[in-house]
């Protein structure tokens, strides 16, 4: 790990809108400039990406206030995916193409991104994704605001590994980002000294809601001597029957705990936390930060709300470093035309809201602290360990040998997503 010290539109997000959450904007395509909402407001996803389509046009109303962009307000463009993958690819053209979007802010799953990135490398668009991802990654209209494994999966394994964890259990929802990050960890397990029969790995479908014998069969391998925990990748609703089958089956935190890569604030807000005590998580920001930047977010985030039991969560703070990064590239382009704002962006810095300032880095990915939370009765994580500085986003993980000799920079002259520092070559558009 490298130190270098995530009302209106929502009865119309099914289709595309030109107004704030408020109502208070409704320009003609002359004078605004567009910017593209892809996340799913229904199906399985919908319980993490609905807040992530409220932030962004939080973040949309606060720009305009300031007086828009370029001499010109923005207009959000809301659509509704509804966590069909091809979907997303549909509805990230139609947002391009038709709305004449100038960026996209978007998508939660890594199958969603992987379903867009045709479009937006064909159509020459940007694309900043949120979420936490597998890594194996660097494309050139992508800025990956979200974790890389280096930046969450890592640390977290590092950290119960300080904690005696010697079994580990890597339960993961059954597509590209949990197995990915699983094979990942799988190698810097092995490669630490764990052996392959210390180590269970599980995946599931979206959705998954009968747990009973799979935490039966986890209690089970957790009963050998040796301390053990679960290191989940579950992603969406499925979340909920698995803790809620952890506390019927009376897995304790102390007995085999469960640090989580996709599970906030907002999971936690539809389950009943009382049994999940000292349970854990992963993220680069958690509501409970103690900071003067996060506090004013959140009195920001209740009040555009109108509800102060709204919470935040890692995914609402990538958006608001990812959007306020776009803003300062274009500022300094002086143009939204993509190409201008590529070039103009590697290097720019943002606030993030755990009191430090995160930098676009020559690969697309961000610098990040990264945290450790335990949840807390309250729907709440007690931060528990934070990495000394912030720590660079790799894109091609150093545990896997294919990767290892990869590097990505999309500056002139290398403009390169995968360049093998072994041949000397690039392999591609990354």
């Amino acid at each position: 790990m490298k130190l270098s010290r995530r009302q209106m539109m929502a009865a119309m997000g099914a289709g595309a809108v030109g107004a704030t959450a408020s109502g208070r904007y409704a320009f003609a395509q002359s004078d605004t400039i567009k910017v593209g909402v892809l996340h799913s407001l229904s199906g399985t996803m919908a319980i993490s990406e609905t807040t992530l389509k409220d932030v962004m046009l939080m973040l949309i109303e606060q720009q305009n206030a300031k007086g828009g962009l370029l001499g010109k307000k923005l207009e959000p463009v809301v659509v509704d995916p509804a966590s069909d993958w091809p979907l997303f690819a549909e509805k990230a053209r139609e947002l391009i193409s038709v709305s004449k979007v100038s960026a996209v802010f978007g998508c939660w799953t890594s199958v969603s991104r992987k379903s867009v990135l045709p479009v937006f490398e064909e159509l020459n668009s940007l694309l900043f994704y949120p979420v936490q991802y597998e890594g194996e990654e660097s494309q050139r209209n992508v800025f990956y605001t979200g974790a890389a494994p280096n930046q969450q999966a890592i640390p977290a394994v590092d950290y119960l590994k300080e904690q005696g964890v010697e079994r580990w259990v890597l339960a993961g929802t059954d597509y590209v980002y949990p197995r990915t990050t699983n094979k990942i960890l799988e190698q810097y397990l092995k490669d630490s000294g764990v052996a392959a029969e210390d180590i269970m790995i599980n995946y599931t479908p979206f959705g998954h809601s009968d747990w009973q014998t799979i935490v039966g069969d986890i209690k089970s391998f957790g009963s050998a001597g040796k301390k053990t925990a679960v290191v989940s990748t579950i992603n969406g609703d499925a979340n909920v029957p698995f803790y809620k089958e952890l506390g019927n089956q009376g897995v304790k935190a102390t007995d085999i705990p469960v640090v989580a890569f996709s599970v906030g604030e907002e999971e936690l807000a539809g389950i009943d936390t009382a049994p999940l005590v000292g349970h854990l998580a992963a993220w680069n920001y958690f509501m409970s930060a103690d900071t003067p930047e996060n506090e004013a977010f959140i009195a920001e985030w209740h009040k555009f709300t109108k509800n102060d039991k709204r919470v935040t969560n890692d995914p609402m703070e990538a958006h608001y470093i990812g959007f306020n990064m776009w803003v300062k590239a274009v500022e300094a382009a002086g143009t939204t035309d993509p190409d201008a704002v590529i070039d103009s962006i590697v290097g720019v810095t943002a606030p993030n809201l755990t009191g430090g300032v995160s930098a676009m880095m020559p690969n697309h990915h961000i610098t990040k602290p990264v945290l450790i939370g335990e949840i807390q009765d309250n729907g709440q994580f007690d931060i528990v360990y934070e990495t000394p500085g912030l720590v660079a986003g790799d894109a091609w993980s150093d545990f896997l040998p294919e990767s290892k000799p990869l590097i990505a920079d999309w500056r002139s002259p290398m403009k390169c997503g995968n360049f093998n520092t072994v041949t000397g070559k690039c392999g591609g558009a990354g």
